[in-house]
């Protein structure tokens, strides 16, 4: 399919039209129509993007599978009990899709909190949670969320959703790697890596319907689907969403000539459009991207979301725009790590993490919130932003596919902070299955630089980290503006953010091989309106 017709039907399936007076129709009656749960998305002062999957049980005669159209209702009410209705309506669930749906309702009371559902006949979700953000002039007292990454299925449960639905948070903030493309190993880990926690018998995922199985599996996880009914969420990608360390239009084998080439962009565009199908997206995410590259010219994850004058979430995406790791192999994987002066690469001006345009996109975010007044400016992305050596100095060593690997792109944002003013910057990360608490310099070629934000990259959900503590514990001794570095525990943050002071709790589950696993603090920094750069609290 052509990606005008795409966006074409993506756009008027998420039209939020009033709901006619004739019945919906009556086929596929009691049954559960709705098994991967809702989920709300993309806040905004009158409005916020519905989502759902509707699927037949998979014990479902294949002469009761769903039609190429279906129409489900929506509700919004302010109530739980559905008593009081403010919004209601129709929408389409197509087949091109996946019989995905996403309502994008407006009209709505600033920052207040809402209850919605969907129906089709007897079937009816659980009432969910949402709300809009604050009103644009507004500064919020108080606003509190959480931000989590990288939860492998297999690699354990979902303990920490069934706390952070105890959290009441006003959003979630998810950095990447929502599913993982992975087939189960053939082989049995070797230790000190454990068993796995659960299993799976799907394939590696590189078609769009290998990508809608995978979202499947993860999304029937209840602790998951509560967290989606008990706020909105804020989503980028990492890699896993495609293909493991991938870079721009370069896989595994993707760098190997034409055909390869293209091979790989029809699997980048497969799970392209399974991440729009699966998450509460607008459907404005799939008009922009890069052209000429296919049939799905890429969907566009970043994005920037206002809290009233408190904060401004500048959200990136880290993986469509950037350009290959330095000294990775033809058709190869990326070097885990690598010495400058030995790759030479690594430092050449040009190459970039975000792409020109977005570069260029945030430095007009950032002056615009410095102009506007904003409290608090958040760029959520997927990975560790700040520098990490990993070799003794004056020697150096470091990673390829974190902002280590494009250090004159981060030079170049920094720079842009620094030219832009905006009263606080917190930049929030994922990726490295790791908690990491950092200072973040203007330049972090000179150690003696001012510090001019601050870091906060989260540990996963529950995805294993290979990291030693004591050789974590190396890294910050190496590095002085690394304040924490704990690889060692799976979980998510909380940040309760003030026009006074930006608070992060760093919440880590026991065990997270057990479903029922209890929770505990980490550790808890905090960050002063106006001074940059987090302390212990």
């Amino acid at each position: 399919m052509h990606r005008r017709d795409l966006i074409r039907i993506a756009a008027a399936a998420a039209a939020a039209t009033p709901m006619p007076r004739w019945a919906w129709s009556a086929t596929l009656r009691q049954r559960d129509l709705f098994p991967l749960g809702v989920a709300s998305g993309a806040p905004t002062p009158d409005g916020f993007v519905l989502w759902t999957r509707v699927a037949a049980p998979p014990a479902a005669p294949a002469a009761d599978a769903l039609p190429g159209t279906l129409t489900v209702r929506w509700e919004v009410a302010e109530d739980e009990a559905f008593r009081r209705i403010v919004r209601q309506g129709q929408a389409q669930a197509l087949a091109v899709l996946g019989h995905a749906v996403h309502v994008e309702v407006a009209g709505l009371a600033p920052g207040r909190w809402y209850f919605y559902r969907f129906l089709h006949g007897d079937a009816v979700t659980p009432p969910a949670r949402t709300r809009t953000a604050p009103a644009p002039h507004e500064m919020p007292r108080h606003a509190r969320l959480a931000f989590a990454s990288c939860q492998r299925w297999e690699q354990g449960h979902y303990a920490a959703y069934r706390h952070l639905v105890q959290e009441d948070v006003d959003l979630v903030l998810f950095l990447g790697d929502y599913i993982y493309e992975y087939a189960m190993p053939r082989r049995p880990p070797v230790p000190p890596e454990p068993p796995p926690v659960r299993t799976h018998d799907l394939p590696v995922a590189t078609t769009l319907q290998d990508f809608r199985d995978r979202y499947a599996l993860y999304r029937s996880d209840e602790a998951l689907q509560a967290a989606h009914r008990a706020c909105p969420w804020l989503v980028t990608w990492d890699d896993h969403e495609v293909q493991n360390d991938y870079a721009g239009l370069a896989g595994l084998g993707g760098l190997g000539g034409v055909d390869a080439a293209a091979g790989f962009l029809a699997r980048r565009n497969a799970g392209y459009q399974a991440f729009y199908e699966n998450m509460p997206l607008r459907a404005s995410a799939l008009r922009r991207g890069l052209a000429g590259l296919g049939t799905l010219d890429g969907v566009r994850v970043h994005d920037r979301h206002a809290w009233g004058r408190l904060m401004d979430f500048h959200v990136l995406d880290t993986r469509q725009y950037r350009d290959r790791q330095a000294c990775r192999p033809a058709g190869g994987a990326a070097q885990g790590s690598v010495s400058p002066t030995r790759c030479g690469e690594l430092r050449e001006p040009a190459r970039s993490m975000l792409g020109a345009d977005q570069e260029r996109w945030l430095a007009q975010g950032l002056a615009q919130d410095a102009a506007g007044g904003v409290r608090w400016s958040v760029i959520a992305q997927q990975t560790l932003f700040s520098q990490r050596n990993t070799a003794q100095p004056p020697a150096e060593r470091f990673g390829t596919d974190t902002w280590d690997g494009y250090p004159a792109s981060r030079q170049r944002v920094l720079d842009a902070l620094r030219a832009a003013g905006p009263r606080n910057t917190v930049f929030l990360g994922g990726d490295i299955h790791q908690n990491y608490v950092c200072r973040v310099l203007a330049d972090f070629a000179d150690a003696r630089s001012p510090v001019i934000a601050s870091e906060f990259c989260g540990t996963s959900i529950t995805s294993l980290s290979r990291v030693p503590p004591e050789r974590a514990a190396e890294i910050v001794r190496r590095n002085p503006h690394i304040l924490l570095a704990r690889p060692e525990q799976r979980g998510y943050a909380v940040a309760d953010i003030t026009p006074e002071r930006w608070t992060t709790t760093l919440r880590v589950v026991d065990d997270v091989a057990r479903p029922d696993s209890g929770i505990a603090t980490q550790a808890r920094f905090v960050v002063d309106d106006g001074v940059p750069g987090p302390r212990p609290a």
